[in-house]
């Protein structure tokens, strides 16, 4: 892999937007016929992106309002307790927040304000203000229509009383920036507009190489092993522990959760595996034993019979219909995953600070610029990553399918949101070498090259699972890092479960997975709406994640068939150009990683015939 390569700059532009991956193991066959309607002209194709588009921006600033609301709230209970803990929330709120310009504490006919209000032509600032405070005085909430200030700027302003006192509440100024960062965003994304329109890049068709065969490596065989959480101990102690050891476990070994049944404890820790947890317990507290946390599993589906586990994050139960509609919330109750299992997000860089991805985020690297960090500059990467692993449970935001996995962000694409064929090799041997278990390359074009290709080659020869998206042209034509063999290729669903009317199509899509108008994160530690391939291309590839955290000794062939045999199917039956194998289902995918003894028994009968063939 270290011998050098030459190769043409081929553009590699950020949405969603690669084109088809033949399926990986098979030869490619003759095109399916489609199991529903392409649309059939350009005056269609724009019309549902358009809607796509407003729909997106619509969806955003509720999101927007929503989550600003909620931290209004807060300062509002902080002056539940003092005056001063209100005002100290409201700074807190202006530091940390610069889309949040001007807030106003009112509380026993009193007012209290920070910030500056925008100018604007016709004082709207002030007339708004003054009618949220009114509507707030009476406890009535209030949003105000959205205007736009003398710099340019588009904003709202909200009114949020305190339910259990009347005449308390918060009224503040919000800009709503990110709505016109969305608009272009998702104009590009959606290809609306030509992209890129710097005029850096130039852009041809290349005839596609011939497929280059691939050796593919079996599992290991897990049959004889026993089942554990990988960072549970169960410690059975001699004696009563008093506050003081207490105290000192929690501090030692960093403790996440514990249990106790009369002596004995479950201990779950943020940090250290069974194995040292174990070491740990022996040399320091001599208990009468200690062993790990063992999983005893019935021959049906653990998962599918649980109850679903439903977060509490701020926006999760009104905007988040993706989680649900792919059975997330039942594969909680599997796997969560791990911080050992690493997903690498190949894109525009994250935004490290968002407070949604704190304690989620590796240090990455930043191809495009050597000496700075993967910052995002775009907003396409952070949103990627929110898809994926934003902080489940923490009250805040959105949820990420994945609660532990970490995410290593490796920026590949510029500020204009492209980057070459060159930088996208290097950022995917590089994730490979610093660990990644897991690609996702929510990017792509129309033409080949072979860098890139030998550079997915040494990827996959390392085990690493490669995700991407097919794109938003609405197309069979192949396009890549998707249509390469080894690449595991995404088409989205809308939540409908139908085809999203952008999606690429063709017999090289692999599964479908949620892409229209996913909430996530987004730079300016804010949350949009987007919609793309690029947002279906991250449910895939935190399911792979989830499957390797849940069983570590599957190889990267392994976890892609458990993807695709668990699938649930969508369209004509069985696998057809829109939906290829189905819509990804977590728990059914997780209770099949779980069960898979390292043979082929588990697969459906045609899946098990395509593996046979491959592992002569």
């Amino acid at each position: 892999m270290r011998k050098t390569w030459i190769a043409a700059f081929t553009l590699i532009a950020l949405a969603a937007l690669l084109i088809p991956a033949t399926p990986f193991y098979a030869p490619p066959k003759k095109q399916e016929e489609p199991s529903q309607p392409a649309p059939l002209s350009v005056h269609h194709e724009q019309k549902h992106k358009l809607a796509a588009l407003q729909n997106d921006m619509d969806a955003t600033a509720l999101l927007v309002a929503t989550e600003t609301t909620k931290d209004f709230r807060n300062i509002i209970n902080a002056g539940g307790e003092s005056e001063a803990k209100a005002l100290q929330a409201m700074d807190s709120l202006l530091r940390e927040h610069s889309h949040i310009g001007y807030l106003d504490w009112i509380s026993k006919g009193t007012s209290h304000h920070k910030g500056q209000m925008p100018k604007t032509k016709s004082n709207e600032s002030h007339s708004y203000t003054q009618e949220a405070a009114s509507h707030v005085a009476k406890g009535a909430a209030y949003e105000s229509p959205p205007f736009e200030g003398k710099d340019g700027s588009r904003y709202i302003v909200l009114g949020v009383p305190d339910e259990q006192h009347p005449g308390t509440g918060v009224v503040g100024i919000v800009k709503q920036d990110i709505i016109k960062q969305v608009e272009m965003h998702q104009k590009r994304n959606l290809r609306l507009i030509p992209y890129p329109s710097e005029g850096n890049y130039r852009i041809e068709s290349v005839k596609p190489n011939s497929t280059i065969d691939t050796t593919v490596r079996t599992g290991e065989d897990n049959g004889n092993a026993s089942h554990y959480h990988i960072r549970d101990v169960v410690v059975h102690f001699n004696r009563d522990l008093t506050e003081k050891d207490m105290n000192r476990i929690r501090k030692d070994i960093k403790v996440e959760s514990m249990q106790q049944i009369g002596d004995t404890f479950v201990f779950r820790s943020k940090s250290l595996e069974t194995k040292a947890l174990m070491q740990y317990f022996k040399q320091k507290w001599n208990p009468r034993y200690t062993e790990p946390h063992y999983l005893y599993l019935t021959n049906e589906a653990a998962g599918e019979t649980a109850d679903p586990i439903i977060p509490n994050d701020a926006l999760y139960s009104k905007y988040q219909w993706n989680l649900p509609s792919i059975e997330t919330e039942k594969g909680w109750n599997v796997s969560k995953g791990d911080e050992g299992v690493i997903i690498a997000v190949l894109d525009t860089g994250v935004q490290s600070s968002h407070p949604d991805l704190q304690g989620k985020l590796l240090s990455g690297k930043n191809i495009v610029n050597q000496n700075s960090a993967p910052d995002d500059d775009v907003g396409h990467g952070t949103h990627v990553a929110g898809i994926i692993g934003a902080s489940v449970n923490n009250g805040e935001g959105v949820a990420g399918i994945s609660w532990y996995n970490k995410i290593m962000p490796v920026k590949v694409l510029d500020s204009s949101g492209a980057g070459s064929t060159y930088s996208v090799a290097q950022g995917i041997i590089w994730a490979v070498d610093n660990g990644a278990k897991v690609i996702n390359m929510s990017l792509g074009n129309y033409a080949q090259a072979d860098f890139l290709h030998d550079a997915i080659k040494y990827a996959y020869e390392q085990d690493v699972v490669l995700i991407a998206a097919s794109g938003n042209d609405n197309t069979e034509r192949p396009g890549y890092p998707a249509a390469y063999p080894e690449v595991f290729a995404v088409g989205a669903t809308n939540n409908n479960k139908e085809k999203a009317s952008f999606s690429n199509y063709g017999d090289y899509i692999d599964v479908a997975a949620p892409g229209d108008s996913i909430a996530s994160t987004y730079p300016g530690s804010q949350y949009a709406a987007l919609s793309g391939t690029s947002m279906a291309s991250p449910h895939v590839a935190a399911l792979a994640g989830l499957i390797r955290s849940a069983n570590p000794s599957l190889s990267n062939v392994e976890v892609m068939e458990i993807m695709r045999s668990s699938a649930r199917d969508l369209g004509t039956s069985g696998k057809d150009v829109y939906f290829g194998y189905g819509e990804i289902d977590i728990v059914k995918a997780l209770d099949a990683a779980t069960s898979y003894g390292g043979t082929l028994q588990t697969y459906p009968k045609q899946v098990k015939r395509r593996l046979d063939s491959i592992l002569k």
